[in-house]
């Protein structure tokens, strides 16, 4: 029958059709896996490292927020309070062929301002309170571009520069307000072991921010830096530094200086072992005097996780040392800040010792006494005192509690009492 004989054929043919399909489906699945058998085979996994900068993205936001309650007694000044929040709040690109940038602005406000902020014009700018320098403030404080290649790191723009411990050079990063500076600097480490660092500076950008005037203005100059250390010999540090500090006529004229330093580190007999000595041309405020510079400490770890140190350092009448964090020495009460940095001191000594510990949920507690000398070292004009509480939650949030204490009857330096807490955040 027509209809029957349709049916069968039509039966034939749907078979005849799915068989092909499902060869055509099993032969397509063989031939993927054959064809992703042989590009494994051929074709090794990406390495982490290469991986990781495929998926680096190009831009970076940067995120460092500080919030700071201070209290400070100056001695012949009222008692000041500053609660203060500073963000730095930046973006920084991924290398290209070497090239990359970065830029960052800060911006410092104070919600608590009782307080002197440290210099004329800026804000909190009531005289007759202690001084914390701290005052509000929105500013740039780094934008750069770099080259990497070659061994070599070259910047160009507003940076940041440390050297060593910063008793010559540093970025006073316990203000709100850091320091940094217009400049190129040159880092090179060609020679296995050796660091070599050149800078050229233009302007040296303050603590107190773009609204200060007189000394405590930005200050422009004409500033070269050479530093290099070598760590080629097992177990030890060497350093050297020339710096030729030249700035503009005014106020700050007075902070001309060549300095040429030698350091060294090591370990002998378990304690770790540092000194420092420097020579300096053209010191003091009328640029007329020369003078030596010198920092010796000892370190022994006790226990296993406790640390004292002992230590002098010594400078003679009219060293000065105007771009230092002058707050990583001579105490937390910042009593000597001022002639430290510009050579008026008539001679300054500090012998100290420091006791570090950890107490309990991750506390580090650390103690410092100070004696304090003049150029004969055993002519006592003041003491000190400074205990440090620090907790680092995680890689984003530390906690610091200090507190500084300076005594003096000379007639140079007031006796000074410094509290502060504070909460770090960095992203």
């Amino acid at each position: 029958m027509p209809w029957q004989t349709t049916g069968f054929v039509g039966t034939r043919l749907t078979n005849v059709t799915v068989t092909m399909k499902n060869r055509y489906l099993t032969t397509s699945l063989l031939l993927l896996a054959t064809t992703t058998a042989i590009t494994h085979a051929g074709s090794p996994t990406p390495s982490p490292e290469i991986a990781t900068a495929k998926e680096a993205p190009w831009l970076i936001p940067l995120l460092d927020v500080r919030a700071r309650y201070e209290f400070a007694d100056v001695d012949g000044l009222d008692p000041a309070h500053a609660l203060t929040i500073r963000e730095r709040v930046g973006l920084k690109t991924k290398a290209w062929y070497g090239l990359s940038a970065l830029v960052e602005g800060e911006f410092t406000q104070a919600i608590i301002d009782d307080y002197y902020g440290g210099a004329p014009g800026v804000d909190p700018d009531d005289i007759r309170n202690s001084f914390i320098n701290d005052p509000e403030n929105a500013e740039l404080n780094q934008a750069y571009l770099q080259y990497t290649g070659f061994d070599t790191t070259v910047k160009v723009g507003r940076q940041r520069i440390i050297y060593d411990n910063a008793a010559f050079v540093g970025n006073v990063g316990w203000r709100q307000n850091e320091q940094t500076y217009d400049a190129i600097s040159l880092q090179n480490t060609s020679i296995k072991g050796l660091t070599l660092n050149l800078a050229y500076i233009d302007q040296v950008n303050r603590v107190f921010g773009e609204d200060a005037t007189g000394i405590f203005e930005n200050a422009p100059g004409d500033i070269y830096l050479f530093n290099a250390s070598y760590t080629g010999i097992k177990g030890v540090t060497l350093g050297g530094y020339i710096y030729d500090m030249s700035f503009d006529d005014g106020v700050t004229k007075g902070w001309d200086n060549q300095t040429y330093g030698v350091s060294a580190k090591g370990a002998l007999a378990g304690v770790t072992l540092y000194g420092e000595l420097a020579y300096q041309d053209e010191a003091g405020p009328a640029n007329d005097k020369e003078g030596l510079y010198a920092h010796f400490n000892a370190t022994k770890t006790l226990f296993d996780t406790h640390a004292l140190m002992v230590g002098i350092e010594h400078l003679d009448a009219g060293v000065q040392t105007p771009l230092a964090t002058v707050h990583a020495f001579n105490g937390y009460a910042d009593a000597t800040d001022a002639r430290r940095i510009n050579g008026t001191h008539g001679g300054l000594t500090d012998t100290y010792v420091s006791y570090m510990m950890p107490i309990f949920c991750g506390i580090k507690w650390t103690n410092v006494g100070h004696i304090f000398g003049d150029n004969s070292i055993s002519d006592n004009f003041g003491l000190g005192f400074d205990s440090v509480l620090s907790k680092k939650f995680d890689d984003h949030f530390t906690a610091i509690g200090k507190l500084g204490y300076f005594d003096s009857n000379d007639k140079l330096y007031k006796s000074t009492t410094r509290v502060s807490v504070e909460l770090d955040y960095t992203f």
